[in-house]
Order: structure tokens, then sequence, then C-alpha cells
């Protein structure tokens, strides 16, 4: 099975744990207003390989992946879910640890056969990296023009699998930057029991010169870059949220 790839990097350090080989495929259908890679949107124009040759280049420098393995990242790789399936199956019988980082876009509870398939890719992925762009479902589809039903329920289905999963979220100045939505992300995540570890990062305009090669307008201009110590903060609001949802199902449970 081949799969359209936009790159491929050798030791990625924020993937995932450990030293990893990171996979970035082409589609997305997501348009996050701060996007830093708007090259992956399209499908057309990546690389075609095959899942024995993204392995073979794996072998080459097995020897620094002891403690990591392969992500499968992109534009959003449950576009590509079957080849991602293959990849992962075969990664699982040399021993490779497997991570999906994924937007969750892609899934449909009310599919049958979407929901057959997503099971059989996390029956051999060993954590998910899943970003939650926005709690909030106007605000959502404000800041990525898609819905986040499926992505909320895609996390809710990971939970009932007990699927390992890190959640994700980028704090950006106007947007998310909300203490009510962060607050409220925070009682979402806390309704979970197999989130392993929550990143919460800084909104960064490094994608600007792609847009420019690109010739398409960025969209958050005159947006700067969140100071690190703004998203440390947001993290806390993020916790108390999740506490707080923890603490009321605890009591409703005595």
């Amino acid at each position: 099975m081949t799969g359209q790839i936009h790159s491929i990097e050798s030791f990625g350090t924020v993937d995932g744990p450990g030293v990893r080989m990171v996979v970035f495929t082409k589609g997305c259908p997501m348009r996050c207003l701060y996007c830093h890679n708007p090259d992956t949107w399209e499908t057309k124009g990546g690389t075609e390989m095959t899942t024995d040759e993204i392995l073979e280049q794996y072998a080459r420098n097995a020897q620094f992946y002891r403690h990591g393995g392969i992500t499968v990242t992109g534009g959003e790789p449950m576009l590509q879910m079957d080849f991602v399936t293959e990849l992962f199956e075969k990664a699982h019988k040399k021993g490779i640890h497997t991570c999906l980082d994924t937007s969750g876009i892609v899934f449909r509870p009310d599919s049958p056969h979407i929901v057959e398939k997503t099971d059989k890719l996390l029956a051999v992925t060993d954590l998910v990296m899943l970003d939650i762009k926005h709690i909030d479902p106007q605000e959502h589809q404000k800041l990525t023009a898609n819905p986040n039903a499926g992505i909320l329920a895609f996390a809710r289905h990971m939970d009932e699998k007990q699927v390992p999963v890190w959640i994700r979220h980028v704090v950006v100045p106007g947007i998310t930057d909300n203490p009510d939505y962060l607050y409220q992300l925070g009682r979402f995540i806390g309704t979970l029991s197999n989130v392993k570890a929550l990143d919460v990062l800084p909104y960064h305009d490094m994608g600007k010169s792609k847009y420019k090669e690109l010739g398409i307008p960025y969209p958050l201009e005159d947006v700067q870059p969140l100071p690190k110590e703004k998203a440390t903060e947001a993290k806390q609001v993020i916790l108390s949220g999740v506490r707080d949802e923890r603490a009321a199902a605890e009591n409703k449970s005595v």
C-alpha cells in the first residue's frame, strides 16, 4: 500500500516519547487560522511511498529510536487511514512504538464503516496525540472551518477503548486565550480517564514564510506570538477545570 507523504523527519523529539521518526502525510480538511503547514493541505504534490519503504528508512536509524518509535502526523493522517493502519501493523510486528498525531476530524460516530476502520487503526496505535483546537462549537467552526462534534466524540471513543492519549491545545491571543473556554476545555478533559499528558502550546507565527511562498494571505497577520508564560498560565486554568470535573464526578458517586 502507498501513501502520499509530504516529508519525513528523522530525529523528532516533540512528537511523542523518545527520539522518533516523524512521517508527515499530505492532505487535511482543517483550515486552522494558525496552521503553520499549509503546504500539507492538498493531497497532491506529495511523494508516493510504500509502508515498506518507510520502515526501511526507519531501520537505517533504528539504534537512535530504542526509546522512541514512529509518529505519523500531517496534514491529517486519518485521511489515509488504511495506509497508516498497514504501517502501524507492520511496525508492531517489529516491536516499534506507534504514535498517531491527529485532529480527529475524520471520525464519524454515526458511520459504522468509519468506526470500524478507526478501531482497526487504534488497535495498533500505542499513543494518540489529539489536537483539540477549540472547545466551543461556534468558535471552533470560525477557527478551523469545521465542527468539533466529531472530534470530541473521537476523544470519548478512545476513552471507551482505553487508548492512551496526549491532549494538545494551542493558545492563540484573542481566539483561545479566553479563561472561560480554557476552563470548559478542562471540564471536558476531566471526563476522560485515558489522558496521559496535556501539552498547552503558545501560538507562534513561524509559518508566515510558507504562506508567502504559496501566495496566500496569512490569516493572523496582526496577531503577536504568545509568550510562553501565558501558555503556562492557560494550562493552570485548564487543569482547574479538570480538577473540578473530577471532584464533581467523585461527589456524585458518593
